[in-house]
Formats: structure tokens, C-alpha cells, sequence
């Protein structure tokens, strides 16, 4: 990526997970980002091409998590890392989980097939430690999930964030 894309994809990546997707126009992208509109068309085709290409820089990351949590091998402790993620979340990355978040909130489909993904982790781990309902327990997870996602990354408040790990500590594992 040159530093212009570069630059594009970080102006839009704040602008959007800061008013919206809808709410930005690549006008307002190129300004932020200094640069003409028209190289935003030239790299990314449109506004949604640029909107693919953050999305796909979080794919990777969040597979990243995935995987990781995927290559646990005990139930409990991959149930403990799912619950845990949105406190070992890279503030960096807080943009692109507001974006993704925003996402959700409007029904994007693709936002859910992914975090679906994470629910049957859940749901294997919560089936081989024999839960009666495996499938409303791993909902009542990411649930957790979502709301520590929303605490962590929209009040970016660390005192916060830790205390509420400490009690997810005390409380479940």
C-alpha cells in the first residue's frame, strides 16, 4: 500500500468509525486525508471499496484472534479467551471494532457471519463441557461479549476495562 492509500484508508477508517459510514462522504475523505477525491476512485473504486478494504484489514485481525483462540485446547480455556478478548483488544484496533460494531448495529451481514464464527467456538467448547444448552449459553457469552466490546472500545477508559476484567476473573474463571 503507498502512503497516500495509506493515508486514505487511516482518514477513512477514523472518519467513518467516528460519524458513520453513511455519514461520510469521499469528499470529506479526501480532504481529511489530503488528497484528491479522485485518488480515492483510483485505489478503491468507491466509497464501499474503501469501506471492503478496512473491513478486510479487521478480518484479518479478528481471524487472527480466532485462530488463537481455536488452538486452545481446553473447553474452559477457550470460553475464558472469548470472554477475555475485548479486554486484550490493541487500542489501535479500537476504530476498526467501533466500525465493525457500527456495522453490526445496521444488520450488516458479513459482520454477523464472522461473529458467528466465534459463537461456534463457544458452542463446541460449551457442548464438550456438557452445558444442558449449549447454543443460549454461547448466546449469553456474546452478549457479554458485545457489551464488553462497547464498554471497552467506546469509553477506552483502562481503569475501567481492567476492573471489569478482574471481575470477569473472579466471577467465572
Amino acid at each position: 500500500m503507498t502512503d497516500k492509500q495509506h493515508s486514505i484508508v487511516e482518514s477513512a477508517l477514523a472518519l467513518f468509525s467516528e460519524k458513520g459510514y453513511d455519514a461520510v462522504s469521499t469528499s470529506a475523505i479526501s480532504k481529511h486525508a489530503e488528497v484528491s477525491e479522485g485518488l480515492i476512485f483510483r485505489h478503491f473504486k468507491d466509497k464501499k471499496g474503501l469501506l471492503n478494504s478496512l473491513l478486510e484489514i479487521w478480518i484479518v485481525r479478528f481471524d487472527e484472534h480466532l485462530h488463537a483462540i481455536e488452538s486452545i485446547e481446553k473447553a474452559d480455556q477457550k470460553i475464558q479467551a472469548v470472554m477475555e478478548l475485548p479486554f486484550r483488544l490493541d487500542e489501535a484496533d479500537y476504530p476498526y471494532w467501533k466500525l465493525v460494531y457500527s456495522l453490526k448495529w445496521q444488520n450488516n451481514t458479513m459482520i454477523d457471519e464472522y461473529m458467528l464464527t466465534l459463537k461456534d467456538v463457544l458452542e463446541k467448547s460449551l457442548m464438550d463441557l456438557k452445558y444442558p444448552d449449549p447454543l443460549i449459553e454461547a448466546e449469553l457469552i456474546i452478549s457479554y461479549f458485545d457489551g464488553f466490546i462497547t464498554t471497552v472500545v467506546l469509553k477506552n477508559d483502562s481503569n475501567l476495562a481492567s476492573r471489569l476484567l478482574q471481575t470477569l476473573q473472579k466471577k467465572y474463571v
